[in-house]
């Protein structure tokens, strides 16, 4: 039985020149001057082997995943996975991509050191790749990460004892230069291939702490855990990839603690513009060279995520069990888990005239202190086991006139320092009110304040480029705590808290666990929409409400409407019926019932006082 003709995943360089060798033949044999080239860096046939490997044969799984826990464990020059954000956009950066040594023409594509030496007068071919700084998406929660079975899967063929074993067979098999010809490397590579066994050791027993302490003045101070990663970008439109997207890049590792001294004089840079890695050392901070990426939505997170159609009684099912386990973690407040299910579902689907359609924020009111060391804390953790990327600010004046919120370019490092609001989409936000007490905003609190009304408001941050301020979409769910209505965050729905017991159950299985993350990341996504007949029946009954009550806004008219659909979608319906826009109008009835019964108590407080 004949084996696989690369191996991708120990010697993925080999793929790339094979196949670039074999174009350039090709060329080379149908062009009317054999010396000419004309390849203007686009790929020549690789990409489609690597996709055929990962996909087509369901080898992804099997690729490493570069993690601050799995550095230790990865080669330089293999194939990795890398599962991030990108933070900052570094712009395009030329380099030598392909050039003529003697009558062979080599390619550079994919490295950042030349495996050959390139003459000063060598026929050379200048490409372009973008460049991305991407972190671990912030806030990420433990249970998304690989498990330790499968980080041992992951890490069995690339323990120190079989990489020397690795290399010598990937040596054999590539067209690296053997003994007897080490004269014909480049300085370079030399450097990287002496040194590559003490900067990976060294790495292994405290890399990990520097890659995850290295740009922590770039890394969301809500995700001081990070380890960052430049990912160089070949072959791709820049419409494809946006700021603060969450993206999985598959492509070559490279590690070299040279490289930044190198560069100086470097085979690659060839003088042709200023390095724009110069302020991210190459020994903290790994570089990708991606072959293949893809975007990744909630379900790419979940560990076991079973392909399902959301079908109705399947859904409902999971439904009434995540109700039931959001009423035990809120004291058995019904009412408050109803508003706080439709809030977990809740998403931006659309924006008009600043008008971010389908969000839902939430402010649970009556936590005081105490109450937060109990429900508070309960279910913040809640939310962590059931969403991916979470995080909960405690909300104070001295945190509001220190804290930088907004991400702000520093043209002295050319690059965007993140800021606490710069988050991926999907991201779940519990600001604690609790601990807000009286005292004075400074001009940073101020701007603190007003950015965090824009974010509950319009579903937008503000971007600071210092000599001018861009409003970035964003699409993230905020539920606020607080004791009275919060006057910093207003939320699109209040909801006077009012548990009854503190009596919390057992915590939930990993099968109920999986079933209510899977219920969350698949219904929010489905399709919805409301019949004619439908529409004329929510029109009529939101003209009513308003001759009923003329203090409603239209703020409080759309909300209703979005409650529908979320309320339809929990069911897994893509559709309102008039069974659901009836519940929703019963849960908006209670929910102002409450704050009717809260207001005449305490109108009789006051006048018990005043007694």
């Amino acid at each position: 039985m004949v084996g696989p003709q690369y191996d991708f995943i120990a010697n993925p360089l080999g793929a790339v020149r094979s196949t670039f060798d074999a174009a350039v033949a090709s060329a080379s044999a149908s062009a009317s001057d054999p010396s000419s080239f004309d390849f203007d860096g686009r790929d020549w046939g690789a990409l489609p082997l690597f996709r055929q490997f990962l996909f087509d044969h369901s080898n992804l799984s099997q690729v490493p995943l570069l993690a601050p826990a799995t550095f230790r464990c990865a080669v330089p020059n293999t194939l990795v996975r890398f599962r991030g954000m990108i933070q900052d956009m570094l712009g395009n950066e030329l380099y030598v991509g392909a050039y003529k040594d003697g009558s062979v023409w080599r390619t550079n594509k994919f490295m950042d050191v030349s495996l050959f030496p390139m003459s000063p007068s060598a026929d050379t071919r200048i490409w372009e790749r973008q460049l991305l700084y991407c972190v671990p998406v912030p806030g990420l929660n433990s249970w998304t990460e690989v498990s330790a079975e499968e980080l041992d899967h992951l890490s069995m063929d690339w323990t120190p004892e079989n990489r020397d074993k690795r290399r010598r067979e990937d040596d054999e098999s590539s067209d690296m230069p053997v003994s007897g010809d080490e004269d014909k490397i480049s300085p370079n590579t030399k450097r990287m291939r002496e040194g590559e066994h003490s900067s990976l050791a060294s790495h292994s027993q405290g890399g990990a702490t520097e890659i995850a302490s290295s740009g922590t003045c770039l890394v969301s101070s809500l995700d001081s855990n990070s380890g960052p990663c430049i990912v160089k970008i070949y072959d791709s439109p820049d419409c494809e990839l946006k700021l603060n997207g969450i993206f999985e890049f598959v492509g070559i590792l490279t590690y070299d603690s040279e490289l930044h001294e190198d560069n100086e004089d470097s085979d690659l840079s060839n003088g042709l513009s200023e390095d724009p890695l110069c302020h991210f050392p190459p020994n903290t901070i790994p570089r990708l060279h991606c072959l293949i990426h893809r975007k990744l939505e909630l379900q790419d997170f979940l560990q076991n995520n079973p392909i399902l159609e959301p079908k109705l009684d399947f859904v409902k099912g999971i439904r009434e069990a995540l109700l039931r386990h959001l009423t035990t973690v809120l004291g058995n407040d019904s009412l408050a888990a109803h508003f706080m299910l439709l809030h977990l579902l809740s998403k931006v689907h659309a924006s008009a005239d600043d008008i971010a359609v389908g969000k839902f924020s939430l402010n649970l009111t009556g936590f005081k202190k105490e109450t937060f060391s109990t429900f508070g804390k309960q279910l913040t953790l809640a939310v962590k086991n059931l969403l991916p990327f979470t995080f909960c600010i405690p909300l104070t004046i001295e945190y509001l006139n220190t804290v930088s919120l907004a991400p702000k370019k520093n043209y002295d490092t050319n690059r965007l320092e993140a800021g606490v609001l710069q988050l991926a989409d999907g991201s779940h936000v519990i600001f604690d009110e609790t601990k807000l007490e009286t005292g004075t905003l400074n001009s940073i609190g101020v701007e603190n304040a007003r950015l965090l009304r824009n974010l509950m408001e319009l579903q937008k941050v503000e971007y600071d480029f210092k000599y001018y301020k861009m409003d970035m979409a964003t699409n993230v769910q905020l539920l606020v705590l607080s004791e009275g209505k919060s006057n910093i965050l207003p939320a699109d729905a209040v909801v006077p808290f009012e548990p009854s017991t503190t009596n919390f159950s057992e915590a939930a299985t990993t099968e109920a666990l999986e079933a209510w993350r899977w219920y969350l990341a698949t219904v929010r996504h489905l399709s919805h929409s409301i019949e004619p007949e439908m529409q004329k029946v929510v029109e009529n009954d939101l003209v009513a409400a308003r001759q009923d009550d003329r203090s409603l806004s239209s703020q409080d008219l759309s909300r209703l409407v979005t409650m529908g659909r979320l309320l339809s979608l929990s069911y897994g319906e893509t559709s309102l019926s008039l069974e659901h826009w009836q519940m929703v109008k019963e849960l908006e009835r209670l929910r102002r019932e409450r704050f009717r019964e809260m207001n005449a108590v305490r109108s009789c407080l006051c006048f018990a006082y005043i007694a």
